[in-house]
This record gives C-alpha cells, sequence and structure tokens, in this order.
C-alpha cells in the first residue's frame, strides 16, 4: 500500500544540517579503478572515518555526490562508485541489472574498505543498495536509502508498458540531445549548471535509460526478506518519483528511521547540505548499533 509519507525521524528529533559546514574546504577525491565482476569500476574516495559507499541514480555517475563528498570529507571515509555502464566504470558482461550493479559494488567494499559500511543509495543505487545488503550482510552495516522506490510485481507491472525517462533514440540533426536536456529540465528547478552535470552523465551511457529498466525488472520483495541491517529511508519532498513509495518501503523493510528533506528534489545536490546531515546522523547510528540477526 501506498499513502501520505511518515515526516521527520522515527524514534527521534528530524535531523538539522547544524552539524555540517558547507563550507567546509574542499576535499580532492582521490580516483582509481577497482577490478571487479563488470570489470573496471571507476572510485572517487575522499576522508577518514567510518567507511561509506555512495551509488548514484542512473545514468548519473559519482559527482552526484561530489557536493556531499566535500561536506563530510573531514567526518567519513567516502567511497562514491560509478554503476557499470555509467561514469567511467565498464559495462557488466551480461550487461545491467541491478544484481550484476551490486556485484561490483560489493567488490569496491572488499577492495577499498576495511569491514563491513554503511551504503548509501539515491534512485537506482538505493534498490542496489537492498540487493547489495541482502547477498552479502557481512559487507554492509547499515543502509540510508534516498528517493528509493519500492519495485514489486505490482510495480513491475505498472513499469512494463511505459517507456522510461532519459530514453532516446540518436538523430542526425542532434535534437535527441535537446529531448534529453527537456525531459529532465522540470525536475531541476532552473538550475542549468546540476542539469549540465546530468547531461554531461547521460551522454557517457551507452543508453541513459538503462538503469532505469534494470530497476523496473528487479525482484526486491525476494532481497526485502534476506536484510538484517538497520535502514534509513530518506524522502525527497519534490520528488515525484520514489515520495509515493516511501511507506510502503518503510513497511517492506522495517526502516528505523525515517527523514524528509523539505524542497529535496531528483539531483541530490540540490539539498546537498541537508542530505550529508541525515547521513551523518545514520552512519553514527550504525557504528553503535548492534547487529541484527
Amino acid at each position: 500500500m501506498t499513502g501520505p509519507a511518515p515526516t521527520g525521524r522515527v524514534g527521534s528529533p528530524p535531523a538539522t544540517p547544524r552539524d555540517v559546514d558547507a563550507a567546509a574546504p574542499a576535499a580532492r577525491a582521490r580516483r582509481r579503478y577497482v577490478d571487479g565482476p563488470s570489470g573496471q569500476i571507476h572510485v572517487a574516495e575522499a576522508g577518514n572515518g567510518p567507511s561509506v559507499l555512495l551509488l548514484h541514480q542512473t545514468p548519473r555517475s559519482w559527482d552526484e555526490f561530489e557536493e556531499v563528498m566535500t561536506i563530510l570529507a573531514d567526518r567519513l571515509h567516502l567511497l562514491a562508485i560509478d554503476l557499470p555502464g555509467m561514469g567511467a566504470s565498464d559495462q557488466h558482461p551480461a550487461g545491467p541489472s541491478i544484481e550484476n550493479y551490486a556485484s561490483a559494488a560489493a567488490a569496491v567494499i572488499e577492495q577499498a574498505a576495511v569491514g563491513p559500511v554503511t551504503v548509501c543509495g539515491h534512485h537506482t543505487g538505493g534498490v542496489v543498495a537492498v540487493e547489495l545488503a541482502a547477498r552479502r550482510r557481512d559487507l554492509v552495516k547499515g543502509l540510508v536509502l534516498s528517493s528509493t522506490p519500492w519495485i514489486d510485481g505490482e510495480e513491475r507491472v505498472r513499469r512494463a508498458p511505459k517507456v522510461p525517462i532519459d530514453s532516446m533514440e540518436l538523430q542526425r540533426d542532434g535534437s535527441h540531445l535537446l529531448k534529453l536536456w527537456e525531459q529532465r529540465a522540470p525536475l531541476y528547478g532552473g538550475c542549468t549548471d546540476q542539469l549540465t552535470r546530468f547531461v554531461r552523465d547521460a551522454l557517457r551511457t551507452a543508453d541513459p535509460a538503462e538503469g532505469h529498466r534494470a530497476v523496473g525488472r528487479y525482484t526486491m520483495e525476494q532481497a526485502a526478506a534476506h536484510l538484517r541491517c538497520p535502514v534509513t529511508v530518506v524522502e525527497h519532498a519534490d520528488d515525484p518519483f520514489a515520495r509515493v513509495h516511501t511507506r510502503t518501503l518503510v513497511e517492506r523493510l522495517g526502516a528505523g528511521h525515517v527523514e524528509v528533506i523539505a524542497g529535496g528534489r531528483v539531483p541530490l545536490e540540490a539539498t546537498a547540505v541537508e542530505f550529508a546531515a541525515v547521513l551523518l546522523a545514520a552512519v553514527e547510528r550504525h557504528e553503535h548499533a548492534r547487529p541484527l540477526r
């Protein structure tokens, strides 16, 4: 079922950005590649402290988390990857799927982090985070699911006949580029610099919509039965795609905390300071939580 989204954090006061500083000195991310089942996986890494894996939406790259990484690099060890087939990462030989994305993420944790980590995903990245936590409990300390849809049989049927956003056919006159811009423009609130970053990432993919299709095929209800870690759900109040899923996601995953970011939109960069505060609070909870059985 779906319904009005819960507001604030379950069981404690709402998070605020008071403990993070938007004007913090920029932390230059170190970039490298990790070998995984999909080939080379591009990783941006910054900071010191408890480790957090960051998973972006389709068809973005680690760039989606650049502001969040800058804000939190003095508190956390942040690993932002490009999902297979996006950014600078190789596509999986078997093609795009949530399962293949999760395998790549697991390889990064195994090679770049010490012990289990908090996994934070936005849109597609949140779906990947659920799969990763279900199949590799040993690698995941807790989840932060940002604007993450609930994908069950009903949702798969609803999505099947629809053409995903970011779908485009190449045109000799280049009009497909304008279409890509115009499809996303209403979601970016006139922020052309953020929209330009989106288009730049989209053009690096073979198909900007393939990650959306992978989400639409996923059987999240099966993965949900295997989750054993704390879950924080983050709703972005002005995100029309994911907010309708909040209540169902919370109920089905047993989320212990829910945050609603006022003014939050599809681009995570729009409310990076507020999101960084939510993420930091969740990581601190995970560091002191007892393992779930």
